[in-house]
């Protein structure tokens, strides 16, 4: 980034950049999908989103730091409580979604769609 990173909207945006997975670049940078951020009229950074899948590796890689251990090793509860985290997130509707975060919890397919289900039952939906 050629813009100075203790400038305060860096300092202010980038807990939400990194929790995001998105890249922070100097707003020369930035290319027609890129979101420039500006302070006082003038353009400081640029921020790049993340694709959608890779939106996904980051949150799963996020929660595995949140819970101290690779999802695959939590518990039924947790693992469910994940899943409805993320259904909450958006997860579910990436493509290919089901399948990565059974394969990050270290389950099937059909036990995530179990979850899912039961979860929207508690709901009465």
């Amino acid at each position: 980034m050629t813009e100075p990173a203790d400038h305060p909207l860096v300092t202010a945006v980038k807990p939400l950049v990194d929790a995001m997975g998105a890249e922070i670049l100097g707003p020369e940078q930035a290319q027609p999908d890129d979101v420039v951020l500006s302070w006082q009229g003038e353009d400081v950074i640029a921020v790049r989103l993340p694709q959608l899948s890779d939106s996904l590796d980051h949150i799963l890689a996020a929660m595995e730091r949140r819970h101290g251990r690779p999802l695959a090793e939590l518990d039924r509860k947790a693992k469910q409580s994940v899943v409805r985290t993320l259904e909450a997130r958006g997860a579910f509707s990436v493509r290919h979604g089901v399948e990565t975060v059974a394969s990050a919890l270290g389950v099937s397919r059909f036990t995530v769609y179990n979850y899912l289900n039961r979860e929207n039952a508690a709901k009465g939906e």
